[in-house]
């Protein structure tokens, strides 16, 4: 079986923390490959500043096609909305026999994950590699199940903080992917 990692997340834009985060789960577990699942409107995110699917699929794409460990997949843009990762897993699992799923999350998802939709089912069926992030103890994470705690570097970077400097005319382009951050200028997303 290909041991297959998802990275669900609006990617809003995908940054260079995003692919650090990425490039350590390859280089530090044992995946075989890695997913990117560009995911729809979150009902609990803010619509205002969200891109559209496909130009967040766009970026994602253009930020990773130079490396063979990665791709990218939409499979949440034509599932019914709200999606829920139970959902998408069990729908991969069936459409891919032959890959064996990974759930990839920061540990702030931890703190909530109890209210994730048949978590029990999530916790049960699909292994957790958990990158840390602000806030969280290790005795909080300990309570979980099927997970690993990954000793990843705390990546402080957020796609909220670049989006609001873009807006501010700063020029961010040390933290994006270069294609990715050609691509934002030429079409002056996130922009006043």
């Amino acid at each position: 079986m290909t041991k297959t990692g998802l990275f669900f997340g609006s990617f809003n834009p995908i940054h260079i923390g995003h692919l650090a985060i990425a490039s350590y789960m390859m280089e530090y577990s044992d995946l075989q490959e890695l997913w990117f699942v560009v995911s729809p409107q979150n009902p609990l995110k803010e619509k205002k500043t969200l891109l559209a699917d496909y130009d967040r699929l766009e970026l994602t794409q253009r930020a990773i096609e130079d490396d063979d460990r990665f791709d990218v997949s939409d499979i949440e843009f034509r599932m019914p909305r709200p999606s829920y990762t139970i959902d998408t897993l069990t729908y991969l699992s069936e459409k891919h026999p032959s890959r064996e799923f990974v759930l990839i999350m920061g540990s702030d998802g931890l703190k909530h994950f109890h209210r994730w939709k048949h978590a029990d089912l999530l916790e049960q069926r699909y292994h957790r590699l958990v990158y840390p992030r602000p806030g969280m103890t290790r005795e909080m994470i300990k309570k979980q199940k099927n997970i690993t705690l990954m000793d990843a570097p705390l990546m402080e970077i957020s796609s909220s903080f670049i989006r609001q400097a873009i807006s501010d005319g700063k020029d961010m382009r040390h933290f994006l992917p270069p294609k990715t951050y050609s691509y934002i200028r030429e079409m002056h997303f996130y922009e006043k």
